[in-house]
């Protein structure tokens, strides 16, 4: 017999398991999600979860098959810098 998740709700991991599952710290997940590089999260009743199909969609775009290949587009923990920073903080003329 075939099983079936039709109308069974997506499972959603706390910090903690969401961690475990991608095999990084709970620290580098917080920062992930501090910096906005992270997978996306939810925050329900105050507290933050993730959908495991999120988690698994952000490991993916890091994926690459070869060290000749470009590399993913997951960013690392830690603040991204604006793209063109000729006129950061103050105006063009």
């Amino acid at each position: 017999m075939a099983e079936t998740t039709a109308g069974i709700p997506p499972r959603y991991l706390r910090t903690q398991e969401a961690a475990r599952f991608l095999g990084l710290s709970e620290r580098t997940l917080e920062k992930h999600r501090t910096y906005g590089t992270g997978p996306a999260y939810r925050k329900l009743g105050g507290r933050v979860v993730y959908a495991i199909d999120d988690l698994q969609t952000w490991a993916d775009r890091g994926l690459v098959s070869s060290t000749s290949d470009p590399r993913g587009t997951v960013l690392p923990a830690k603040r991204q810098e604006p793209a063109d920073r000729r006129f950061a903080g103050r105006q063009p003329r």
